[in-house]
């Protein structure tokens, strides 16, 4: 690893936990573009970005978990529901073309871009 990628993913891991505490976003979203801009194939970067989010994922927890943020049970709904997603996942990226699997990527960003412009159009529900 080059000493120029070792710098954009340090820049990538810093930039990437400041806007994960600030808004709460997925380190994918951030990571997988970067890490395929940074030379790993779109596969390397999905598999890669799965492990790099750990810790930011428990950073994040432990501190929101501080403020009373954490609903314990849903995480743990949604953790083991995500283990079960995440083997299907891998079977599915695996066998598609690094060709296709970024297209499906890149459909997914738009959609997720899509449903937060549509979100922020909408009136703020009114919170105490």
């Amino acid at each position: 690893m080059s000493a120029t990628t070792v710098a954009g993913a340090l820049l990538l891991g810093v930039v990437a936990g400041l806007l994960a505490g600030f808004f709460g976003v997925g380190g994918g979203i951030l990571f997988v573009p970067t890490l395929v801009g940074l030379g790993l194939t779109q596969l390397g970067a999905e598999a890669t970005s799965l492990l790099a989010i750990l810790p930011t994922v428990a950073a994040g927890t432990w501190r929101q978990r501080r403020y009373g943020n954490v609903d314990w049970r849903s995480a743990l709904v949604l953790g083991l529901a995500s283990v079960v997603g995440v083997g299907v996942g891998v079977q599915v990226a695996t066998s598609l073309s690094e060709g296709t699997l970024r297209r499906l990527f890149a459909l997914l960003l738009l959609g997720v871009a899509a449903q937060l412009t549509w979100r922020s159009r909408r009136p703020a529900p009114y919170s105490s």
